[in-house]
């Protein structure tokens, strides 16, 4: 894993070293259709009704980029999603929130048109997860924490709305492996759970490209 993030932190600094090439910030939300076989078990065992295979979930996001060819593209994003599950049962209420930090590094190649890009492309990078399991009966709720990787592809379509700002949709496909989340204080772990996990998203935003 530290070697991962080593040739992540290697290669984002080179990212950063074209100066004279043209560049782009972007800011964007949107919906991921998110499947995870082991938490959706352990959830459906314990606390929950049978849920189904992908379940929603929010996804906020910002990007910095920089051409470094005609037709090639460097991206460092950092996206945020945020997902819940929650239940009444017998004796209180069950709730479990989590959430994932999410910086990549991508590459896209550019196809430029009359007010308009298309870029084809994808990226990878590590993942942090946060956790809150508030169980029934129990008025404390519990933390716990974990960290991978992750991989995606993705499309973008990027159309002017003025001389340099244009309005962004994405759709994406991802895969992320993270693993057992640690608790941050001495209390039982979160069952037998990874959150490796297989989404599929839809994003809508603003770029502006100088």
């Amino acid at each position: 894993m530290k070697k991962i993030y080593l040739l992540f932190i290697i290669i984002l600094i080179a990212n950063f070293s074209f100066a004279q090439k043209p560049n782009e910030v972007r800011a964007s939300m949107g919906i991921d259709f998110v499947s995870t076989p082991s938490l959706q078990n352990y959830l459906e065992s314990n606390y929950t009704d049978l849920l189904g295979t992908f379940g929603s979930a929010v996804n906020f996001s910002g990007s910095y980029g920089r051409m470094i060819s005609t037709n090639d593209q460097l991206d460092f994003e950092v996206a945020y999603l945020l997902n819940s599950y929650n239940s009444s049962l017998n004796g209180g209420t069950y709730d479990l929130t989590y959430s994932i930090i999410m910086p990549s590094l991508f590459y896209y190649y550019v196809l430029n048109g009359s007010g308009y890009n298309i870029k084809l492309g994808g990226g990878a990078g590590p993942r942090f997860l946060s956790i809150t399991e508030k169980l029934p009966a129990y008025p404390q709720s519990d933390n716990y924490s974990s960290s991978g990787y992750g991989f995606i592809l993705r499309t973008v379509g990027n159309t002017a709305i003025s001389q340099d700002i244009y309005a962004y949709i994405a759709v994406d496909a991802r895969y992320d492996q993270i693993k057992q989340p640690k608790p941050s204080e001495d209390n039982n772990v979160i069952g037998n759970v990874n959150f490796n996990s297989l989404s599929f998203g839809i994003k809508l935003g603003i770029s502006y490209q100088f």
